[in-house]
C-alpha cells in the first residue's frame, strides 16, 4: 500500500472504493454534526412514533455514545429505483427484491475493511443501529431532508438506501446539502392519509408504510380505504417527487423485483409458504399474520366476486387479527357487487 500522507487523500480513496462496491453516494459529516436532535425529541415527546419503541433510544442523538473515540461520520447511498412489476397489487419499491439491510451492509463492511490499514475503528448501520441517518446524510451532503422528512439526491431523488459508519479517523467533512424542495408540496398534497401533516413533519401513525409494516395490530378503519392496492409500504410521497426526473434506475441487481403470486392464491398460505415466498426479503420480517391482515385491506378495496370464497375460508381460521380483516374484506365486496347490481 502507497504511503498516505493527509486525511483527504484517504478520504478520496475511500469514495473510489465506494464507487467500485457500488454505493451511488458518499458524502463525510463531522461527529458533532446537527442532527435535528429538536425535532427528534418533540416527534418523540408527542408519540409520533406509533409502535416503534426503539426509536427512542438517547443514543441517537450523540452518536459518541455509541463510539465514544468517534470522530467523523460516512454516509453512503445506493440507489434502488426500478420500474415495479405490472400485477394487482403494489408492494414499495424497496421491497421488491433483496433485503437492502444484507445487501448494503456487507458493501459497508467491506469498505470498513479498508479503513482499518489506516488505524480508524469502525461501526457500521443499515437502518438497524441508533443512528439518524436522514439528518446524517443531509450533514454530509449526500441530499436534503425534504418536506416528505425523506433524503432528496439531486442525481437520485428520494430512491437511496443509506449506509452509515461511524469511525475513529478524522476525515475532511462536506458541506451540508442545500434544501431545493422550494414552494413544492407535492408530497404534502399527495400522502393518501395527511401522515405529513406538514412541510417536515411525518405522523408515523397515519403513514401506509408505517401501518402495513411496523404496526402489530389492526390496521385502524379511517385508514383502510386509504390503502388501495398497497399490500407493503407505500411510494406516493416518493413517486410525485420532482426530482425523479433525473432520477436513474438501480444498477443493483439484488434488488431486482421477485415473481410472486396472486393475492387470492395468498390468502391460502401457511407459515411455511409465506417464509418460502419471502426468505431473503424485507417482507419476511413481517410474518404471515399482518401479511394477511394487509392482503385482506387490498381485497377488501380491490377484491371481486372470485376473492369471497378464499377470504370466507380465512375468516375460519384461529387468528384474530386476520379474522377481523377477512370479515371486513367481505362485506367490502359484497356491498361492492351489490351497489353494482343494483345500477
Amino acid at each position: 500500500m502507497e504511503t498516505v500522507t493527509s486525511t483527504q487523500e484517504i478520504k478520496l480513496i475511500l469514495a473510489e472504493k465506494a464507487a467500485e462496491l457500488g454505493f451511488e453516494a458518499f458524502g463525510v459529516a463531522p461527529i458533532d454534526a446537527h442532527l435535528r436532535q429538536e425535532y427528534f425529541e418533540k416527534w418523540i415527546s408527542e408519540g409520533k412514533q406509533g409502535d416503534m419503541a426503539w426509536m427512542d433510544n438517547p443514543r441517537r442523538l450523540d452518536p459518541k455514545k455509541i463510539l465514544p473515540e468517534a470522530k467523523s461520520m460516512l454516509c453512503l447511498g445506493v440507489n434502488y429505483r426500478q420500474e415495479p412489476p405490472e400485477r394487482r397489487y403494489r408492494i414499495a419499491q424497496y421491497a421488491l427484491g433483496g433485503d437492502y439491510h444484507k445487501v448494503v451492509l456487507k458493501k459497508l463492511k467491506q469498505l470498513c475493511t479498508l479503513m482499518q490499514e489506516y488505524g480508524g475503528a469502525q461501526k457500521p448501520y443499515v437502518d438497524t443501529g441508533p443512528v439518524l441517518e436522514k439528518p446524517i446524510a443531509a450533514q454530509a451532503g449526500l441530499g436534503w431532508q425534504g418536506k416528505s422528512t425523506l433524503v432528496i439526491h439531486p442525481k437520485y431523488g428520494p430512491w437511496l438506501f443509506l449506509g452509515i459508519i461511524l469511525t475513529t479517523l478524522e476525515l475532511p467533512p462536506d458541506l451540508p446539502h442545500k434544501d431545493y424542495c422550494g414552494k413544492c408540496t407535492a408530497c404534502v398534497d399527495a400522502c393518501p392519509t395527511k401522515a405529513i401533516t406538514g412541510p417536515y413533519q411525518l405522523d408515523a401513525r397515519r403513514c401506509l408504510s408505517y401501518l402495513t409494516i411496523e404496526h402489530k395490530g389492526a390496521i385502524p378503519e379511517e385508514y383502510r380505504e386509504a390503502l388501495g392496492d398497497r399490500v407493503y409500504g407505500c411510494d406516493e410521497c416518493l413517486d410525485v417527487c420532482p426530482w425523479n426526473k433525473w432520477a436513474q434506475m438501480t444498477q443493483e441487481v439484488k434488488f431486482q423485483a421477485r415473481d410472486y403470486p396472486d393475492l387470492k392464491e395468498m390468502l391460502a398460505w401457511s407459515e411455511s409458504d409465506f417464509n418460502q415466498h419471502f426468505q431473503g426479503t424485507p417482507i419476511k420480517r413481517l410474518k404471515l399474520s399482518r401479511w394477511l391482515r394487509n392482503t385482506c385491506v387490498v381485497l377488501g378495496n380491490i377484491g371481486t366476486e372470485k376473492d369471497l370464497e378464499p377470504l370466507i375460508a380465512l375468516s375460519q381460521r384461529d387468528d384474530p387479527l386476520v379474522v377481523e380483516h377477512a370479515c371486513w374484506a367481505i362485506d367490502k365486496i359484497k356491498s361492492r357487487l351489490a351497489k353494482n347490481c343494483s345500477q
